[in-house]
This record gives structure tokens, sequence and C-alpha cells, in this order.
């Protein structure tokens, strides 16, 4: 094996870790896989004969590109209306098997991903580097071009922003109960059904991308949201069950078109946030087996 194979190896070793640490920094499946692979062809250019931790190296790298995609994302979507939700991972419920264990362990819902969105890149940077991925502050400071003490506040800040995130509950099953009982309301078209599987502040986010205007929305309170998913009980007709972001949720496909994802986050057996994407452009990009 001459080196630059050694180094292919080494690379798709450490090729899950970083694009775990992408996707949580950006939300996005194809961003995320698009400064991995920007890592790779630095890896391939760099000089790495003095680096002895090379995943410390490569998560370095992942960071900053990272970084830079948020800072100019950032910028490019305060001029953009209605909501933009986190791309989707989306898993058939017959998904079993080492990878499914995998995928629950190191899920990350899209409540907190919808969350993260609302931080500064750099606030963001920090606390998903040290708070998921425990990266020393050490490390993170350069990265930021700021002191430790400075990537600590960074960090903490983003604690602080992340307390009222919802803490979902992990009972699966019990999950997969709610989300039924959710869509049979919906198909049924039954408001009081709706209303008692909600919680009273339950937060509703659609996003069906740039047109029609005025459609990506957010809507609050139980009955608010039941009336709102009242008019989507077309789509629930054709709601298969599924795994978003590791916890019970739905797809909506129509003759092989995937129309919706559903995520859905439980707190206490009530359905405290629901987030729909509906954006055909980045539907198309999703790609979900066995659901017919």
């Amino acid at each position: 094996m001459d080196e630059n194979e050694f180094m292919a190896q080494q690379f798709e070793s450490h090729r899950p870790h970083l694009h775990a640490v992408a996707y949580r920094m950006l939300g996005s499946v194809s961003e995320a896989e698009d400064a991995v692979q920007e890592a790779w062809i630095r890896l391939a250019r760099a000089d790495t004969s003095d680096v002895e931790n090379l995943a410390g190296w490569l998560t370095t790298v992942v960071a900053r590109v990272c970084l830079n995609l948020l800072q100019s994302r950032r910028s490019r979507r305060e001029n953009l209306l209605g909501v933009h939700l986190p791309d989707p991972i989306v898993r058939t419920v017959d998904d079993v098997g080492p990878e499914h264990d995998a995928l629950l362990a190191d899920s990350v819902g899209l409540a907190l991903l919808v969350v993260l969105d609302t931080l500064a890149p750099a606030e963001r940077l920090a606390f998903v580097l040290h708070d998921m991925f425990a990266v020393p502050f050490e490390d993170i400071a350069p990265i930021v071009e700021r002191s430790p003490a400075a990537a600590r506040q960074l960090a903490s800040r983003a604690r602080r922003r992340l307390q009222g995130a919802p803490v979902p509950d992990s009972d699966l099953t019990r999950q997969r109960e709610v989300v039924d009982a959710f869509l049979a309301a919906a198909r049924g078209g039954s408001f009081e059904d709706l209303v008692a599987v909600l919680d009273p502040d339950v937060v509703l986010r659609a996003d069906v991308g740039v047109v029609p205007a005025g459609a990506s929305t957010e809507v609050h309170g139980a009955e608010a949201v039941a009336e709102r998913a009242l008019n989507f009980a077309r789509l629930a007709r054709f709601a298969h069950p599924a795994l978003v972001n590791g916890t019970a949720g739905a797809v909506a496909i129509a003759e092989g078109q995937m129309l919706s994802v559903l995520g859905v986050t439980i707190r206490g057996g009530r359905i405290v946030e629901i987030d729909i994407l509906a954006d055909r452009d980045r539907l198309a990009q999703l790609t979900v087996e066995d659901l017919h």
C-alpha cells in the first residue's frame, strides 16, 4: 500500500465522525458532505508528516470550513422571509441493526438543530465542538480567533440559548403511538383528537421553500396548530411511518414522489414541536428506501 492509499484509508475511517461534526454545525446534509470533501482535498495537499492526531487535525479543518459557510449563510438568510428548517435525516422504521442503533444513540433532533440555527456562527462552533464532541477550548480558540476563555464564553452563551429547547421522550414505541394518533386525527378531520395529542404551547414550523410567498410559516398553540394540521389532512393520507433524526415521524409519498417529511418532538406524551419540510427542491435530494 502506497502513502496515498494509506492516507485515503485513514480519511475514510474518520469520515463518519467528520460528517457528524459538519451536520451538527450546518444542519445541511449536502453542505456537510461538501465540508468533509473539502477536508479531504486539503489533506491531500498538506504535509501532515508532523501531525500526531489526524482526527483532531481533520476536525479542525472541517470546523473552519463550516464556520466560513455559516458566516456566508447568515448574511444571505437575513434577506429571506419565512421558515427554513434543517435537512432531516430519514430512515425507515424497518431500518434496524447496528447502524440503526448508532443513529438513535448519536441522533440530533430537528428541534435542537432549529435552535442551533439561531446562534451566531462562532457560538455554534464552540458549542458543537466542545459540548457534543469534547474538543478542548484550547483547540477551539484558534478556529474562532479568540482566547480559550473567550471560546468558553461563546459555548456558555450558546448553552443558555439552548436551555429552552425541549428534551424529547426517549421511548420510541410511545413516540410512535403519539404520532400515529396525530395522523389518525388529521386523516379523520377530528379537531378535538388533534388538540388532545398536542401540548398547549406546541409549535408548528412548515418550510415549503421560497414559493408561494408566505406559505412557509410558524404557528403557536394547540388550537392554531390543530387547525393548520387539518389543512394537511390530504398529506396525512399518504403518510408512512419513518424515523426522522432518530425519533418517530412520517414521510408523505404519493406515486413515488416525496411530498413532505414530518418531524415531531414529544415530551410528556404530547407533541411539543412539529417540523414539516415540504420544499420540493430539497425533498428531491432526500432518499428514503423501502417507502412506497
